[in-house]
């Protein structure tokens, strides 16, 4: 055995070498996001009603971020931001309007393949229109940007729809028995009137199936859960469990079924990190795997759920197309046995384009040029004097009364739009931007505005944003 690796030191390059020997220390990743969790939604971040053990665990054995900010305060530009390592500034996507990805675009899953990993996702994709089979070779399919393996749905709303007919792995629909396509009475739309099958469990099994068949190879897998959001938008929800199967230890609650929905989500879900966590362990896989959970923007006020109910964005201002810290400062754990000091916390400002960087020290990947992304490891792995750190985060959003996010240090600097003219009005002039100040430190809730108080703060954050092109 020894004379066989003498001669091969012989014959392959060094590079070669070193990458082979590099392959057993590669850590996997998997990168869980779920769909409308807010920040007070977890146990382990203040929630006191909703049941969440086995993401309080992860929590106790890892390390448990503070300041970590969604991409978006909605869904598609969230996703678009988390694949591409850039803010919205710069991907040019502010609202859940329609986009796709053009195969020709570096994204996470694509640099982590070239550099050897086996890349997989399950879940909701939204960045490539795929209705039917005729459109699956279109350049916005994963497949095309870089997930060798991916199941759940292609299109976003779709998502909304937790017992579809069918699912997507790959190029081909996969049935799932027994549910059935009906009207609302009211004709405002689709939904399903037969339901068996519900997607979330069947993503599962397919993230599962994904870490039995790769173990044996370095990967990278996304798991984006559709839940806890609405199960449809709009106030369409019929509040009859269509949410999921069963409201479990919460059925007897004098609580209204919108609520119960939406605790037995994020219990269910809770629970099936649980499951994820013991099949690394019975894979031997435990301690070569690193577990990242977070959401994709703050909680939502849809389908009959209110997130005061639960108080699900804790002590922060804002929901869901808010740019309050509310809309998209979201819970993020990340465990890594023997690599993350269990219990930890760290209160860096990171933002969900910064996974990119993550990925590529982690992995060895290169980093893809003009990114915003700045790699979290340091902080991961404890060393918080060598984290390099973002002058400023940066959101902003079509939707909602505000347009603008900057924080800035412990400052929050938040636009507001103009308020809209009542009809009949005499026209005005144009209102001056509204531009509203806070102190993380002392008002984390966002109540006092103090732009008046601070103006030279004020200025040299809208200076960053003139000097970006993002003014």
């Amino acid at each position: 055995m020894l004379r066989l690796y003498v001669v091969l030191c012989f014959i392959l390059p060094l590079s070669l070498i070193q990458l082979l020997a590099s392959d057993a220390t590669r850590p996997n990743i998997i990168y869980i996001m779920v769909d409308d969790l807010g920040y007070g939604d977890l146990g382990c971040y203040g929630q006191a009603v909703i049941k969440t053990p086995n993401l309080d665990r992860m929590a106790a054995e890892g390390i448990r971020l503070t300041n970590h900010y969604a991409g978006h305060t909605v869904c598609r530009p969230s996703r678009l931001s988390l694949w591409l390592g850039q803010h919205v500034g710069h991907t040019g996507l502010t609202g859940n309007r329609s986009r796709s990805l053009t195969s020709t675009e570096p994204t996470v899953a694509k640099v982590l393949k070239k550099a050897g990993y086996a890349t997989g996702g399950v879940g909701k994709w939204a960045l490539g229109h795929v209705e039917k089979p005729s459109e699956v070779h279109n350049d916005g399919h994963p497949n095309k940007n870089g997930f060798d393996y991916w199941f759940g749905y292609l299109n976003q709303s779709n998502a909304h729809n937790f017992y579809p007919t069918f699912l997507w792995e790959n190029d081909e629909q996969v049935p799932l028995p027994g549910n059935v396509i009906g009207e609302y009475p009211n004709g405002r739309g689709r939904v399903s009137s037969k339901r068996v099958s519900y997607s979330h469990d069947f993503m599962t099994d397919a993230a599962f199936r994904f870490v039995r068949d790769n173990k044996d190879n370095p990967f990278l897998l996304h798991i984006h859960w559709t839940i806890p959001h609405a199960n449809n938008e709009g106030g369409r929800v019929l509040g009859d469990g269509m949410e999921i199967p069963s409201y479990g230890i919460y059925a007897e609650k004098d609580w209204p079924n919108p609520e119960k929905g939406f605790a037995a989500m994020i219990t269910h879900m809770d629970s099936d990190v649980g499951r994820l966590i013991k099949l690394l362990k019975e894979l031997k896989l435990d301690e070569n795997t690193l577990v990242i959970f977070t959401s994709d923007n703050g909680p939502h006020n849809e389908g009959g759920h209110n997130h005061e109910y639960f108080n699900s964005n804790g002590p922060l201002k804002g929901f869901k197309r808010s740019m309050h810290e509310g809309g998209y400062r979201v819970p993020m754990i990340a465990r890594w046995p023997g690599r993350i000091a269990a219990g930890s916390e760290s209160d860096h400002p990171s933002g969900g384009y910064d996974f990119l960087a993550t990925a590529c020290e982690l992995t060895g990947a290169e980093l893809p040029p003009s990114v915003d992304s700045i790699s979290y490891v340091p902080t991961l792995l404890g060393d918080s004097d060598k984290q390099e750190k973002h002058e400023y985060l940066y959101c902003a959003s079509l939707e909602g009364q505000t347009s603008v996010g900057v924080r800035y240090g412990n400052w929050k600097l938040v636009q507001y739009r103009p308020a809209k003219a009542k009809k009949n009005s005499k026209l005005q002039a144009p209102a001056k931007p509204d531009w509203r100040l806070y102190d993380l430190t002392k008002d984390i809730g966002e109540e006092h505005n103090i732009a008046v108080d601070h103006p030279e703060v004020v200025e040299k954050i809208l200076a960053f944003l003139k000097r970006d092109g993002l003014l």
